[in-house]
């Protein structure tokens, strides 16, 4: 599953990627959850933020090659098929989503919320493909890469701890190093850009480079890493 431009109809401006997967799902979670009640009733009628968020990954499936589309189940697969703790999810989401959508509040675990969305989204896929059977998850467990990952995310930890507190989300960061350490690599690193962007945390050009390079080893998009990110010029 991938962003691409407005215009894009197919495979033709891949270029625009912008983010795939999971952490693609967090970026558009932001609207409309904010919305007053009277706000809901007048945008988004006879839906609450539960069928909001859901709506995403559904709707992806209709704006999105199939390859890219299948990137949201392996991911959700790669976090249920871990030994990660439901809280660990939970806060994770709470982290990549700038606190916008937490599944406590709707009666969910982290593990429940997961659920959800591959029900979701393996109902979507089937309205197009009746015979569709999800395949295993393929998470990423090189640990060389885990090391390089928790490197990166290391030498910004402090930074990324304190603005998420501002969010009341506590332990944002070693429940990402969680995920790369016990679930997948690139979900862990994809799932971190996600959170250092939503809590716009700054960086140096330096680091902005080191931060591309790594995106290089899993083979990312352009735009994917850099995309949104505060980089200080200067």
């Amino acid at each position: 599953m991938a962003e691409q431009s407005e215009d894009d109809d197919g495979e033709e401006f891949q270029e625009f990627i912008l983010d795939i997967g999971l952490s693609w799902m967090a970026s558009k979670s932001e609207y409309p959850v904010w919305l007053s009640k009277e706000d809901y009733d007048r945008f988004v009628p006879k839906s609450g933020p539960v069928d909001v968020q859901l709506s995403i990954a559904d709707q992806a499936i209709t704006k999105f090659n199939r390859t890219s589309v299948m990137q949201i189940g392996e991911d959700v697969r790669r976090l249920l098929g871990s030994s990660l703790p439901d809280e660990v999810i939970r806060t994770v989401w709470l982290g990549v989503t700038n606190s916008y959508f937490d599944p406590a509040e709707h009666g969910m675990t982290g593990r429940d919320w997961m659920r959800r969305i591959e029900q979701v989204w393996t109902r979507s896929i089937r309205r197009v493909d009746a015979a569709f059977v999800p395949p295993p998850a393929h998470p990423v467990t090189d640990a060389d890469l885990r090391r390089a990952v928790l490197e990166q995310m290391r030498s910004v930890a402090g930074e990324l701890e304190q603005a998420a507190l501002k969010d009341s989300v506590p332990g944002v960061v070693p429940a990402l190093e969680q995920v790369v350490g016990e679930a997948c690599a690139d979900l862990g690193y994809r799932l971190f850009l996600r959170a250092m962007k939503a809590y716009f945390v700054e960086i140096n050009e330096e680091r902005c480079e080191a931060f591309t390079a790594l995106g290089e080893r899993f083979g990312y998009p352009e735009f994917l890493v850099d995309d949104n990110l505060n980089v200080h010029n200067g």
